[in-house]
């Protein structure tokens, strides 16, 4: 399914279930979502853009130990696994960026002196990887029911040399980029939650990637929805 995007002459998204050919500029993969996947966790779920995929579970609200027991809220922790291998310093970086997104929309005041365990495995890298785990990590904690004020998601973007924008970078052109810059949006007024940069980019044009996103963050929504919707009305 594809739908027109207005951020600027180049842009154009793509958003649903199914693959299609990337346009020139500005483009989303594709996306498929699958919630409820593992029995163990409270709430599961499997997010794909393009060949990115990343699997998420949620547990909670559960017991906590008492050196992590927050009197007036819930303690959130995130674990992400890389495809192979330990955890490294990126991993942890990762970690602290999807913690941060998870605590500005998750009203972890209803569930005191509780943990929620929000743990994540990379299937596969094939860029803008923290932008998929933001996705995989909302609807995970949707499947859960755990309460939160707005749905977040993550969109990335890349700056190529000649200052050309585009969304959703593939991991060929997040190498080649001359900047490469990811923002979590919520769902409610699509204010930002959290971002991170990496590169060399202007003031006008973090303003450009930031609008590109916004209207982006829109098509995931919708996303989400749909694919909430297909799952509910089968049940």
């Amino acid at each position: 399914m594809e739908v027109g995007m207005h951020t600027d002459s180049k842009s154009r998204a793509e958003t649903g279930a199914e693959s299609g050919p990337r346009g020139p500029g500005c483009s989303l993969r594709h996306f498929a979502c699958e919630q409820n996947l593992l029995s163990r966790p409270d709430g599961s779920a499997s997010f794909m853009q393009g060949d990115t995929s990343v699997l998420v579970g949620v547990y909670g609200p559960a017991e906590v130990k008492v050196s992590k027991e927050i009197f007036n809220k819930a303690t959130l922790e995130v674990i992400l696994r890389p495809k192979i291998g330990l955890p490294g310093v990126a991993e942890k970086s990762r970690e602290q960026l999807i913690r941060n997104t998870c605590e500005a929309v998750v009203l972890g005041a209803l569930h005191p002196r509780t943990s929620i365990t929000v743990v994540l495995q990379v299937i596969s890298d094939a860029g803008s990887l923290l932008a998929c785990c933001l996705n995989a990590a909302c609807m995970a904690l949707v499947d859960a029911g755990v309460p939160m004020r707005a749905l977040f998601c993550g969109v990335t973007c890349a700056l190529d040399a000649d200052g050309t924008l585009v969304l959703d970078p593939t991991a060929k052109q997040e190498k080649e980029a001359r900047a490469v810059l990811t923002f979590a949006l919520d769902s409610v007024e699509r204010k930002l939650l959290m971002s991170t940069t990496k590169g060399l980019y202007s003031d006008a044009e973090l303003q450009q990637c930031l609008a590109a996103a916004q209207t982006a963050s829109q098509h995931v929504f919708r996303f989400y929805r749909e694919s909430l919707q297909r799952r509910y009305s089968k049940s």
